[in-house]
């Protein structure tokens, strides 16, 4: 994920209208709230039964929130009951080896919140999140690009997850987009 200045309240790309768009769709159906102002993203699993659980995105970041609904997408049932839905992480500074397993876990994700942006009519980012990479390694960001675009193009031809679907179309309508997900245009030159 990209890093960015916290936007104005008076911008288009206010996180508060993500929260909202979320909260108006998951908090009800599937016991969940989007909230900002974290210093780190994370998904904390309601602590007793009844209580919501809660996806923390950092700061007021657009892109942060975005990112993080992407991951809440895709985890099933049971990541949704695991504190940060069970990943590792790795901070920047990752040997090639983490490098790689960070990306395969990425790809979804990443290409997802792609859609999502798409959506909102804001500038997606791929985000291999280590800029340690030695030069000999900066390939990889080619090849990552590329997995985000065939991830993508996937889900073009065979439809998004369902609660993602439901995401993208509430996005849509926030957003004024109204681009079937099945009609999306997707290219590398849009990651770069």
């Amino acid at each position: 994920m990209a890093a960015t200045e916290p936007l104005s309240s008076a911008s288009p790309f206010d996180a508060a209208r993500l929260e909202s768009v979320f909260n108006n769709l998951f908090s009800a159906t599937c016991a969940t709230r989007l909230r900002g102002g974290a210093e780190e993203p994370l998904y904390q699993p309601a602590a007793v039964a009844g209580e919501l659980h809660t996806l923390h995105y950092r700061q007021d970041f657009f892109a942060s929130a975005l990112h993080e609904i992407a991951h809440w997408c895709i985890a099933g049932d049971e990541r949704r009951q695991l504190f940060d839905f069970g990943y590792w992480y790795a901070p920047e500074g990752r040997s090639l080896d983490q490098q790689k397993a960070f990306e395969a876990a990425e790809r979804k994700p990443q290409a997802l919140e792609w859609y999502f942006s798409k959506a909102c009519a804001y500038r997606f980012q791929a985000s291999i999140d280590n800029f340690d990479l030695a030069e000999a390694e900066l390939h990889q960001v080619d090849d990552f690009r590329q997995a985000l675009l065939l991830q993508a193009l996937n889900w073009r031809k065979i439809g998004l997850p369902d609660r993602a679907a439901e995401f993208y179309l509430a996005l849509c309508s926030e957003f004024g987009t109204v681009v079937p997900a099945h009609r999306q245009s997707f290219t590398l030159a849009d990651l770069c």
